[in-house]
């Protein structure tokens, strides 16, 4: 099989196995009475993303070759994930949350590295292969959006965004996922050559850069601002399902399917990325970054203001969105970190930013998000979600004034030095 197809199945079924629980887990655990841990289990996320994929790192690049720790990582997340599985189909609503939790956040520290190392894997066989990394790989990569997507629609369209079944979904892929690899190009081990030093995995010398003003700032407001990442994934579906009580939206569309509605972002997330040169060129890195500050902004609003009847055209356009908000930060903070740091420190550089925006920032995030969400429900489960949204929304501006008045990046960013 022609090597570029191979490494777009690898990549179809990385983000398949993510897609199928990630966006409708917060829709069962408020099944089973769990509306209240929403933000722990998505904050897990965050918190194994500080330290796992660093550990998982250094055991490819001195152990064990890169697509063979990516399979033995998706066999133990699928293993975990199906035990999650199995103790909700056999408890019901009378799960006990820690040994839910346990289960599934197993499952999560062992997926989280696969994020990188199916990277490393894509990298490593195009290098191999004498193809050319940069114009090869993002149509590769495209093929992971797409099969989020595909495990979205078929958990909403199956019933299953429900109830536990999205995690045998999920599970059973990332076995799939762990047979695949054996036929994927053997990637190495490094041999004889300098090794990769303890503090340079974990991107400790990259802190030296905020010593510079404007790469403190942008490292803090990179934490700031991934604050938002991880609450629209926890309680968007959860909201938009919530107006099945209301008969008026009782029998709508994004009721019945809140997690296809949800998917727009997903391809809007896809478009996006292609607009980000254009953007860079007209606007400017700083610009930019504001763009996606104040989408963020309408992302929340919108949803706030929208309902899934005569309004749904309001949570259509926070979905689409939602792909400015998303990457034209992730994508252009990622480039402004390559252009103005040392080359010595850019791979570390690269990983603080990574730990500072989905680490540190998603896990404050989502533990944030499920205060305020619990703060405006009522003893009778029912949550005032308009003043949730609003309150998203005010943080985001909040954080897109301030970055407007205190980040003064020079031009272009390639001088800024």
């Amino acid at each position: 099989m022609n090597l570029k197809i191979r490494l777009s199945v690898m990549n179809f079924l990385e983000f398949a196995v993510w897609g199928a629980y990630l966006t409708c887990m917060g829709i069962y655990l408020g099944n089973i009475g769990m509306s209240a841990h929403i933000g722990i289990f998505f904050a897990m996320q965050g918190i194994v993303s500080i330290f796992m994929p660093a550990i998982m790192g250094i055991i490819a690049d001195r152990f064990i070759p890169a697509q063979r720790l990516l399979g033995y990582c998706h066999l133990l997340a699928g293993l975990f994930m199906l035990a999650t599985a199995w103790y909700g189909n056999e408890t019901g609503t009378n799960a006990n949350f820690g040994i839910l939790f346990t289960f599934y956040s197993l499952s999560v520290a062992f997926y989280m590295p696969t994020l990188a190392l199916s990277n490393s894997v894509a990298y490593s066989s195009l290098s191999q292969a004498g193809l050319d990394t940069v114009k090869d790989f993002p149509p590769i990569r495209v093929f992971g959006t797409v099969g989020f997507i595909c495990t979205m629609w078929f958990v909403d369209i199956m019933g299953y965004k429900s109830n536990q079944t999205q995690f045998i979904v999920s599970g059973l892929l990332s076995i799939i996922l762990f047979l695949y690899t054996f036929t994927l190009p053997n990637c190495g081990i490094k041999k004889n050559q300098d090794k990769t030093s303890i503090a340079d995995a974990f991107g400790l010398k990259a802190f030296s850069l905020f010593k510079q003003k404007k790469m403190a700032i942008f490292f803090i407001f990179s934490m700031m601002l991934g604050v938002s990442l991880q609450i629209t994934n926890g309680f968007a579906t959860p909201f938009i399902e919530s107006f099945k009580n209301i008969h008026e939206y009782a029998g709508t569309f994004g009721v019945k399917y809140p997690v296809i509605l949800y998917s727009i972002s997903q391809f809007s997330e896809t478009l996006c990325i292609l607009m980000i040169p254009f953007f860079m060129r007209k606007f400017g890195i700083k610009n930019v970054m504001l763009i996606a500050m104040f989408a963020w902004v309408l992302r929340f609003g919108l949803l706030g203001t929208g309902n899934p009847g005569s309004g749904v055209w309001m949570f259509i356009a926070s979905m689409i969105i939602y792909g400015v908000a998303f990457d034209f930060f992730n994508i252009s903070g990622s480039l402004f970190v390559d252009k103005a740091t040392d080359p010595a420190l850019r791979s570390s550089a690269q990983g603080l930013f990574m730990l500072m925006t989905n680490g540190i920032g998603a896990t404050v995030g989502a533990f944030a998000a499920q205060a305020v969400v619990t703060n405006h429900t009522a003893a009778n489960g029912v949550t005032d979600w308009q003043s949730c949204w609003f309150t998203f929304a005010g943080y985001a501006m909040i954080v897109g004034i301030s970055f407007a008045l205190m980040f003064r990046p020079k031009a272009p960013v390639a001088e800024d030095k």
